[in-house]
Parts: structure tokens; sequence; C-alpha cells
């Protein structure tokens, strides 16, 4: 499972996965060129269509910035993208967040897409055990225990290990939530040598900590930071009872965040450019110039949202010492196989396993779109679409399609009964490279922060030093953080005459929160609408009896709200006595300007907030639209010889990431 802004692939052209292109957001290239800055106005130049450069974009954006966002890719959206497949809709990653995601939320508030999401009311994670093919569920209770207590009956309650060894993992967990992720001899330990200290042993380590660690660090315990693993047991598990719920996207994440944010900076006036290279980034006497294939930009700020490499390679002389070292971060793989079987083999959204080469499978089968490519496809009615995520996927990254086919396809009938009778119709891999950062002990000191040593340039990613792992939710921050330091002191002009281009005020709380987010209903994907019908799927485990779904729980709209009306008239005053001259009546009261932002800090969700589980009705989407057959240039490669013919791999180039289960 993975996330964030993408770096080139290093597969050949005839392995790299097609992608859809954005005609909303692309521009003509040759209309790049510097020009003048606007009157009392601020040019910024974002390099880098992930999410950490949409979210920069759109916090400078949204305070009246003049935004130039440029992309190498013919989408936006980074590693948190889609391409089309004989019909399908294919992730370019399996990607979940988490309810204590809070800035990665209000970025989906923004776009107004929350509700293509579904969160869970509570921490519910099935679990098969392989060797034994039991079941076990990691879930929190229903009885309202505060944090962190919250967590003991979880641990007590899940069978995955015997009893005392729950205990033991148990008070881990609370030590660990006493470190200070930060301090660098907390960083330096690895996280496997820590568990291993206090007493947890190796069934313990792969059934608990390493369902954890895999996932969220894209590395087992043994070569994960322990600073890093504190982050994500004491922000995701600890911090209050309800931060670690599990959320999805019902819909392809290209329409969640590549067209949703297309649309949005569109609508508040931002230029922005797909299928443009930057070539350098120079600094000049009155601020910085953007060489790109396609022209010459100038700007009074440049925010670079690029992989560990690409960052190294355009920052000029003195931004940063040594810039060298962002290459040492290294990068660990995550490989997907997709597998399309003739009828359904799995309840529930999504299955942990244990003890087998699979780690996670999700049902994609509604966000993929296969219902709509039946009429082409015959043999896909009544089927269903699994994504298996193998993370920390060394092992994995250069083998053969057709081997990984072999191996899953009779491993997944191993573990689920009802793939035994099932055909596996489709079955094809693909393969992130460099998925995110090696998140190994010592790696904090390598993760350079948002600004650098000259005035204007910010750096973001989720690579960089956000105190997260590589997730979604350390990118949207990253993005926040970077446009902030770019923007320096700068406050937007009181508006002036004439047609005047949306500006959307950000008013900001002092706990962070934003009382305001500014409109929607500016495309499909993102209606005017701030709550919807809330349902949480079930999770099942195979051979279990359904249950009784959990109680709805309370629903938390999205913000919504307009910009102040300005103040009425001033009234004239009433007439002198008459001994004295008649005074005139005053003219009315120019409207007041808006209240500039005084905080660029990312969303924060308060504790008294009810938790929101919004989601629309599958009547109330948009249509997503068919996707098309991937272009030849950039066609899936066929297994290697010898190989079952219908397996095939897709090098996916995508970069930070990951915030999963």
């Amino acid at each position: 499972m993975s996330v964030d802004t993408g770096t080139p692939s290093d597969a050949p052209p005839s392995e790299q996965a097609p992608k859809q292109a954005l005609p909303v957001v692309t521009q003509p290239a040759a209309a790049l060129a510097a020009g003048p800055p606007p009157p009392g106005g601020h040019r910024m130049v974002v390099v880098g269509g992930g999410l950490a450069g949409l979210s920069a974009a759109l916090t400078a954006a949204d305070i009246g910035a003049d935004v130039t966002l440029l992309e190498a890719r013919p989408r936006l959206g980074g590693a948190t993208a889609s391409f089309a497949r004989d019909g399908l809709w294919v992730d370019t990653g399996q990607h979940v967040f988490m309810r204590c995601c809070t800035a990665y939320r209000g970025f989906l508030r923004r776009l107004g897409v929350e509700h293509l999401t579904t969160l869970q009311q509570r921490l519910d994670v099935p679990v098969l055990l392989a060797d034994s093919g039991t079941n076990a569920r990691l879930r929190r209770t229903r009885i309202p225990w505060p944090a962190p207590l919250h967590l003991t009956p979880a641990l007590l309650g899940y069978r995955a290990f015997p009893f005392g060894q729950r205990l033991r993992a148990a008070l881990a967990a609370y030590q660990l939530g006493r470190l200070d992720p930060s301090r660098p001899e907390v960083d330096g330990v690895s996280f496997g040598s820590w568990l291993a200290r206090r007493g947890q042993s190796p069934a313990t380590i792969e059934a608990l900590w390493e369902l954890l660690t895999v996932a969220t660090l894209n590395a087992p315990a043994d070569a994960a930071s322990l600073g890093l693993a504190a982050k994500v047991v004491r922000t995701g598990l600890l911090e209050r009872a309800d931060a670690g719920d599990i959320g999805w996207a019902e819909v392809p994440l290209q329409r969640l965040h590549g067209e949703a944010a297309a649309s949005e900076l569109a609508d508040v006036g931002a230029d922005v450019r797909t299928s443009v290279k930057v070539r350098t980034i120079d600094r000049t006497a009155t601020g910085w110039r953007v060489v790109t294939d396609s022209g010459t930009l100038d700007a009074d700020s440049v925010v670079l949202a690029v992989p560990p490499p690409a960052a190294a390679a355009l920052l000029p002389a003195g931004a940063v010492a040594d810039p060298k070292r962002f290459v040492d971060l290294g990068s660990s793989p995550i490989v997907n196989v997709h597998m399309i079987y003739d009828r359904p083999v799995l309840r529930g959204p999504f299955l942990a396993v244990v003890g087998s080469p699979v780690q996670w499978v999700f049902d994609r089968t509604a966000s993929s779109g296969i219902a709509e490519s039946v009429a082409d496809h015959p043999e896909r009615a009544g089927a269903q679409y699994l994504a298996i995520s193998l993370s920390a996927a060394d092992d994995w990254i250069d083998r053969p399609a057709g081997e990984i086919r072999d191996i899953f396809v009779e491993e997944m009938r191993r573990l689920l009964p009802a793939a035994r009778d099932a055909e596996a119709i489709e079955v094809f891999v693909t393969r992130e490279r460099t998925a995110t950062f090696r998140q190994a002990p010592g790696t904090r000191a390598l993760r350079p922060g948002p600004a650098t040593e000259l005035p204007g340039l910010a750096v973001a990613g989720a690579w960089t030093d956000t105190d997260w792992p590589a997730t979604m939710e350390g990118a949207v921050r990253s993005g926040l953080a970077a446009a902030k330091v770019a923007l320096g002191g700068w406050r937007p002009r009181p508006p002036s005459p004439g047609p005047a281009r949306r500006l959307l005020p950000v008013v900001v709380t002092s706990g962070g929160t934003p009382a305001q987010l500014g409109g929607c209903g500016s495309s499909p994907a993102s209606p005017c609408k701030t709550s919807q019908s809330s349902r949480t799927p079930e999770t099942k485990v195979p051979g279990e009896r359904p249950s009784s779904s959990s109680p709805p729980g309370s629903s938390a709209p999205g913000p919504t709200g307009a910009p102040s009306a300005p103040p009425p008239p001033a009234a004239s005053p009433q007439p002198s006595p008459p001994s004295t001259p008649p005074t005139p009546p005053s003219s009315p009261a120019p409207p007041a300007p808006p209240v500039p932002p005084t905080s660029l800090a990312p969303p924060a969700l308060p504790s008294e907030q009810a938790p929101s589980t919004e989601q629309a009705l599958p009547t109330e989407q948009a249509p997503l639209p068919a996707p098309t057959s991937a272009p030849t240039s950039a066609a899936a490669s066929t297994a290697a010889p010898g190989a079952t013919p219908n397996a095939t791999s897709i090098s996916t180039a995508s970069p930070t990431g990951g915030f999963p289960a």
C-alpha cells in the first residue's frame, strides 16, 4: 500500500503503465513564458503534481497567490492515480487512510470528495492465520474506553497468539507511546530489536507488529525505524480511541485526487500544466526563474514537490547542505497482484493475512467499473476484482509476472475456500519500484524540512521531515508547510474593481481547524453536498457467519459557508436644527475586504468533533467516464516465456507513500 508524488519509472517503455491524460488541465506548452508580476500579487510555481504539490498549490491559490503548477506526467495525482486497462480502472497502488489523518481528510473536504470515501465507525481488521486456517479480528471495542486504555481490550481480544503474549503486546504498545520519535537515539534503533528486548515473540511480531509496520512503513520490523514505528502506534492507536479507524476510496484514485484537484485549481485561477518537464530552477535579482522544456517562468517563490533524486538534481547551489544526501534515503518497492475471479470469493472490503506471501487483499470490484465493462467482456459478468498488496516487496519486484501469477493463484486457493472452485479469469501485476523511501533506522537525519537556505524556495513531499512516515497524510502536510514557507510574510491585496477571480477565505482558529474551506459543486467529482447517507460495510472473514452491523455513528458534515456579506451602507445623518445649515447625506460605506488567513496550519480534528462516516450512495455519485484501452506506446508487458498467457506485468512510477491498515 502506498502514496504521494511520482518518480520516473526505471522500467523500459514497454513495461510502463498507461496513464490517462487530464484534458481539463492540460494547457498549450508553448504558452509558458516569463512575465511581469501582477501589481501587489505573488507568483508561485509549484513543481510536481502529486499530493504534496496539489496541497501546496491549493493552499497558495486559496489566499490569492497566482499559482502555476507544472507536472511532467500527463495527469495529476502522482502515485495516487489510476489508469485504464481493458475497460477497468486500475489504481497505481492500494491506498487507505486512518481517521487520525486529519490533513489528508481536510484535503478531501477541500476538494469536495470526502463523501466518495468510506471510513469505519470503529477499527475492525479481519485477519486470516494461514498456517492454522483460523480467523482473528483486531477491532476496537464498542465500550467507550478513554484513550489509551481503549487499546487494551482490542489487544487482549486479538486471538492471533497466546493470551500471555497479548498482555506483553499491550505493555509494549504503551511503552511505545512514551517514546519521543524525534530523538536521534530512538530513530537510530530498529523496531525489531526494540521489540525483541521487550519479550515480543516471533509470532507476536509477525501477527501484530509487522501487520502495522510492513503496511505503514513499507519495511519489516527489523528494517524499520523505531521512531517511525512509535509515531504510527502513538498517533494511529493511542492518542485517540477512534484514531485508527480505517478509510478507503469508493472510486478510482484518479477521480478522487487528480481530477478533483484539477477542477478546484481551475476554479481558483491556478494555471496547471501537465507534460511539462522542469530543467533548472535559478535565482534572479527579483525572485526565481524556472526553465522547462516548453519555456521559462518567473516567480516570487517556488515549491519543489518532487521525489528525492529529482529534488537533489533541481535544487540550486546553496539551497541545502549536501542535497545528495536525499538520494541516500533509498527506496522500497511495492508490488500489487490484480486478480479477477469469475465469481465472488471474498466477503468484506479487505482481509489481512498472516503466514502467507499474501499480505492484504482488497475488493476493488465496485471502484474499478468492472460492471460497465461486461458489454465488451461478457466473461466478467458476476466477477469479483481483488487487489493483493505486497509491501516491502524486495523479493517480488523483479520476478516474472507468470511466476507471480502461479504463486498467488495457488495461494488464494489455499486461503479462501470459495477460490478453490472459482476461476481466475484475469491476473496482472503492477510494480512500484520506488514506492516509498526506505524508512530505516537513522533516516530522519536525511529528511529535510520545508525551508531551504534561499528565501522563497521550499521543498515538499512525503519523504521530507513531516514527523510522519511516507504516507498520504505526510504528503499533504508537507505541501501545507512548504506553501507557508514559500509565501513568507506575503498576504493578499484587497480585491480590485472589475471582474475578480474567486478568492476562498480560509479562516483558521487558534486550534488549527479551518472554519471555512470554500466552495463546492465545481465538477461531477465535487458535488455541493455536506453529508451523505452513511454505511460501513461489515468486514467478514472466510467461513465466518454474518453478524449485525455496527450502529451508525454520527456524521460530521464537511465545512461549508460563504464569505461574510459586506456591511450594510452607513445610515445618513439626521438633518441639523434649522439654525445651522443642513448636512448633506453621506455616501454608503464601501464593502469590507476579505480578511486574510492568519495561519496555513493543517486542518486538525478537534477532540469533541463527531467522527465522520460520510459516504455517497451509488445513485448519488457522478458517472465516471468509461476507461479506454491502454495506448500501445505504454502497453503492459506480457509474461515471461512459458508463463500463463493472461499474466501481465505493469511497472508504475510511484514515489512516496502508503498509510494503510
